[in-house]
């Protein structure tokens, strides 16, 4: 996955995104058996315009986030979610979720406040030269 690209996974309907872990919020109890946790990922296509994009974990997934730091490199497979809801009023609204399955470590390359990779020396010698 190239870093901020969106695109369809195999098989169902899955995504892919790829960035860097922006937020990470506390895990909300909803109700007594629904609890979610929401984080941001930055998807840097166009660096002069990142996006930000809130994905949410929910149920037994919403520790799957605790082993990473805002400023890391993810990639995050999750499906499109939308539903319609009618308030009492009658009103409908629209609301979009995009609900993770699994979120990993990126190998993005290095970042501005990371050494850059040790230069290569060549081959080191057993044997003189000659």
């Amino acid at each position: 996955m190239s870093r901020g690209t969106d695109r369809p996974m195999l098989g169902s309907m899955g995504y892919q995104a790829t960035g860097r872990l922006h937020a990470i919020m506390d895990t909300e109890q909803k109700t007594e058996r629904f609890r979610k946790r929401d984080f941001v990922v930055e998807l840097a296509d166009n660096p002069r315009y990142p996006q930000y994009v809130l994905f949410q974990l929910t149920g037994d997934r919403c520790e799957a986030i605790d082993g990473f730091s805002v400023g890391d490199e993810v990639g995050v497979e999750f499906s499109l979610r939308g539903r319609e809801w009618t308030s009492p009023s009658g009103e409908v609204r629209y609301f979009t979720s995009l609900d993770v399955w699994g979120v990993e470590r990126s190998a993005g390359g290095p970042r501005g406040d990371e050494p850059p990779p040790p230069e290569d020396q060549g081959p080191p010698f057993d044997e003189p030269p000659f």
